[in-house]
């Protein structure tokens, strides 16, 4: 609307042998963007306006931008001085600074603009249309012709027309017009007309309309002409906002009777394309509007696909099998895209599906895929449109996407009225991923993370690292927009009970820039199965967040679905203890404004579960989870949720053409400050609510409303419902949420409640107390202040001495497993070939005192190896004798490391900066 102011991803893995640890290098594409689209959404140094680009076009590497303005000014930071330019300025496509071709359109009475430009087939002429009455000091009336060449206008055309022209269009030897006139050379010519194109002569093409002409294109054969714009009559027949004419009559060839395109409705914009078919650009105002883009056959004039995207597009430019639009696009729900929200402002889009088109939804079938490439603007001055028009250049082999319009900003930094796009030079870096890793069984680690955002890019290879290695152990591909950024992810099977890794995440363009490393996320794998996590994936969870991440706005998906989440407003991460047994964690939301909202847009089938833990004291009530089709704002079709009401009830509901609820007990509260476990499901038996592994009601209702949306935690609308609490989000900590496309059996709803209790795991990392190297080399040199320790058998022989605070088991269990983790330098060669041994110390030592000379005795058992540490700095784990560590347990405990070969380990000390924690023991406890 002009004024509103408001997925699994594909994933392709191409992973390296799991066991190998090196993942198979996928390199980007050679092109710079991600195909089809043909430009990047780097903007390049444009001159700019000081008012409103309206029209646009181009002949061999000159763009001409015509408008309401009266100079143009460098673009920021760029050299030269202020050029007055009334209504026009030519400007070299690819340096984007003004020619020397200079033109005035200027009128006598009122305010003078150029609303439209074309260019001949030949390339020689100009065509200007508007509202003026000369042209550098030559009469016109409101359309002029200008030889290109010597930058003049063409004296002998001047035909009449005494109103706005706003649209231009012209063949071989024909130049048609749209615009607000009624009559043109004194005959009756009704907002369309034709020309003879060299001397004006007003031609009998008749094709009157009863209100504005807008748009005008003539199909590729130059027989037929489609007329856009406000009017709801051609030729006395019915047709609104759209028709097709002869193009030597003006007689009707397609009309499309009012309704066709709703009332409040016109056609702001129409282009061919030369694969069979044209497309349209819609504005409207009000309730039921038609805001977006149709796509048309040239063959029979009939639709092929209709965006019902809201948001006033102004212009459709079809380029190699792309749509190009300029709009301010803000909800794009009818095509299953973006909610209502921010402003988009260009956008591209596939000309046609991909295979068959899917079958129509409410009478229309839905348009292509949108495409990756999403530079931003703003709405700017005048109407607060943002973008206007658009026009495709090419000089030097090298084509430009130029845009006009009314914005202010482009892509965040100040640029006016005009910008433009290259088709390569791509050097926009996606963002960097948010990733996090987890385990609960022993073999299996996943690494997943949300997916970056590149404004010309869809298509990311994401590189996973690990323990600090150079060379990534899997490469990822996966495709991600700027309102659909879902999670992907990859399991680990490489990784060993009771070892700790760290992993970091890349992303690279087509084009080969590359974002910074991800935050590193450490995890240790359990010598056990985690009973309950392990049972909720195994039930079939498409959605499993455990809020155990430590940076926003991510929300990870523990399970196989991939469905991530996003915080809003910022709830408090890491909330201990959580609801079940271990180290896991809660989230805690305020009961004001936090949320949580899925990250990619999804339909609910018949059947489905929704299980979370709570624990609160409010008596406001709120949202525990629910579906919605909206995301930060509040949705506008919401049901398939578990609500609490001011005194601590719970409520599970759906709508079906009513609202349908099952209620816990009146004296059944549960704002208790306890942990509870909640769980609605809905399939062929109808709904059910269970409490603490209790059913506490059903309903044979199998239906609910089918729509579009995300599933929201914490809040969203409860306007209208039952019991309708005072706050529509909730007070208190949430855990373990997870949502499954099946209906949970009681049995497996009561086994999710008593595994939530089962004993699990006790992970403690130990780091070095004190540590220290000896060097034979200077044998009565000591190192404990060296940021750095070396291990070698023979030659010159280094041993390096490690110290930890041993602690006693936790009451109940034992020690499953243990691990010492170390990290190579930097430093070329740091790694070796032989083999390095983990030995206890006997005798005494210090990091201040000891030598060389004053090494102290070794013991002979052995409690752990690792060999062929290769070179790079990385963190790497070596395996300990359990049963040896047990019986320490609680003591001061020191190790040594010995090598058995001339090549030397290098490895970081306690002191560095760069040891990542490194060294210590990882140890993990469990039951007998």
């Amino acid at each position: 609307m002009r004024r509103s102011r408001g997925l699994t991803a594909a994933l392709v893995l191409s992973l390296a042998g799991a066991g190998a640890g090196i993942g198979l290098m996928v390199m980007p594409q050679a092109s710079a963007i991600t195909t089809p689209v043909a430009f990047t959404a780097d903007e390049l140094p444009t001159w700019q306006t000081n008012g409103i680009v309206f029209a646009m076009a181009q002949a061999n590497g000159t763009v001409f931008a015509g408008g309401t303005f009266s100079a143009v000014t460098p673009p920021e930071g760029g050299s030269g001085t202020e050029k007055e330019a009334v209504n026009f300025v030519a400007l070299d496509a690819a340096t984007g600074a003004p020619t020397d071709c200079e033109l005035s359109f200027t009128v006598g009475e009122g305010s003078a603009t150029v609303r439209a430009l074309t260019v001949s087939k030949d390339g020689k002429t100009l065509y200007a249309g508007g509202y003026f009455g000369a042209v550098n000091n030559v009469p016109v009336s409101s359309v002029a012709a200008i030889d290109i060449e010597s930058c003049t206008p063409k004296a002998a055309f001047h035909p009449a027309f005494p109103a706005t022209v706003r649209a231009l269009a012209v063949t071989d030897d024909t130049l048609y017009a749209a615009g607000d006139f009624g009559t043109v050379e004194g005959a009756t010519r009704q907002r369309f007309a034709a020309v003879d194109a060299s001397t004006g002569a007003l031609k009998p093409f008749t094709a009157n309309a009863d209100e504005p002409g807008r748009a005008i294109a003539v199909t590729p054969d130059g027989a037929k002409v489609i007329l856009g714009g406000d009017f709801f009559y051609v030729n006395g027949a019915n047709s609104h906002a759209l028709a097709v004419v002869d193009a030597t009559t003006g007689a009707n060839t397609k009309t499309y009777p009012n309704g066709y395109i709703p009332t409040n409705s016109v056609v702001k914009h129409i282009a061919t394309d030369d694969e069979g078919g044209f497309y349209t650009g819609n504005e409207g105002s009000g309730g039921g509007v038609f805001d977006g883009r149709i796509g048309l056959r040239l063959s029979d004039f009939s639709e092929k696909w209709r965006d019902r995207c809201l948001g006033a597009t102004q212009f459709v430019l079809p380029y190699q099998g792309v749509l190009y639009s300029s709009s301010h696009a803000h909800d794009c729900s009818t095509e299953l895209q973006f909610p209502d929200g921010k402003r988009n402002f260009l956008l591209a889009q596939l000309t046609n599906h991909e295979g068959a088109a899917p079958a129509p939804v409410d009478g229309y079938v839905r348009s292509p895929r949108k495409l990756g490439w999403h530079p931003n603007a703003n709405d700017g001055i005048g109407e607060g449109i943002g973008p206007r028009v658009m026009a495709i250049a090419e000089k030097n082999d090298v084509k430009y996407m130029w845009v006009g319009g009314e914005f202010t900003l482009i892509n965040g930094k100040p640029q006016m009225g005009l910008t433009r796009f290259a088709s390569t030079g791509d050097v926009g870096a996606p963002t960097t991923p948010v990733a996090s890793a987890s385990s609960v069984k022993p073999g299996e680690a996943q690494v997943r993370w949300r997916t970056s955002y590149d404004q010309d890019d869809s298509k990311l290879t994401y590189r996973v690292y690990r323990n600090g290695s150079a060379t990534p152990v899997a490469t990822v591909t996966a495709e991600s927009l700027e309102w659909e950024r879902p999670q992907a992810s990859w399991t680990d099977t490489t990784v060993k009970a009771g070892n700790s890794y760290t992993y970091r995440v890349t992303a690279t363009d087509a084009a080969g820039n590359t974002s910074a490393l991800s935050t590193a996320s450490t995890v240790t794998v359990p010598a056990s199965v985690q009973a309950y996590p392990n049972q909720v994936r195994q039930d079939g969870a498409e959605l499993y967040w455990r809020y155990d991440d430590a940076v926003t706005p991510y929300v990870a998906d523990s399970s196989n679905g991939n469905t991530s989440g996003l915080h809003i407003n910022g709830p408090a991460l890491r909330q201990a203890p959580g609801a079940i047994t271990g180290s896991s964690t809660a989230i805690g939301f305020n009961g004001t404004d936090e949320q949580l909202h899925s990250d990619r847009r999804q339909t609910v089938g018949s059947a489905y579960t929704l299980e979370t833990w709570f624990k609160t004291g409010t008596t406001r009530g709120g949202k525990l989870i629910g579906f919605g089709n909206n995301t930060t704002r509040n949705s506008s079709s919401y049901d398939k949720q578990i609500y609490m009401t001011n005194s601590g009830r719970l409520v599970f509901g759906v709508y079906n053409g009513s609202t349908r609820t099952i209620t816990t007990g009146l004296f059944d509260s549960y704002n208790d400050n306890k942990w509870h476990h909640v769980v609605a499901t809905q399939g062929p038996s109808g709904m059910a609510l269970y409490v603490d592994g209790q059913n506490k009601g059903t309903l044979s209702v199998t239906t609910h409303q089918a729509y579009a949306g995300y599933w929201h935690v914490g809040g969203d609308n409860l306007a209208s419902w039952p019991n309708r609490p005072t706050s529509n989000f909730f007070a208190g900590q949430l855990d373990e949420t997870a949502v499954y496309p099946t209906a949970l059996t009681q049995a497996q709803v009561q086994n999710h409640y008593n595994l939530a209790k089962a004993q699990t795991e006790t992970v403690t990392e130990v780091s070095a107390a004190e540590d220290t190297y000896v060097n034979q080399g200077a044998p009565s040199a000591s190192y404990g202040t060296a940021t750095s320790m070396a291990v070698r058998g023979s030659g010159s022989l280094y041993e390096t001495y490690l110290r930890f605070n041993l602690p006693a088991a936790p009451a109940g269990q034992v020690l499953k497993a243990a691990s010492l983790q170390i990290k190579t330098t930097t430093q070329t060669g740091a790694g070796t070939a032989d083999t390095v041994s983990v030995v206890p110390v006997t005798g005494t030592w210090s990091g201040a005192s000891t030598s060389y000379n004053t090494k102290p005795a070794l013991g002979a058992t052995v409690l752990g190896t690792i060999g062929g540490i290769a070179d790079g700095s990385a963190v790497h784990n070596v395996d300990l004798d359990t049963a040896a560590l047990s019986a320490v347990l609680g003591s001061e405990y020191s190790v040594a490391l010995t090598g058995n070969g001339s090549d030397p380990l290098w490895l970081w000390s306690s002191e560095s900066t760069a040891n990542e924690g490194t060294p210590q023991l990882i140890l993990t406890f469990g039951q007998p």
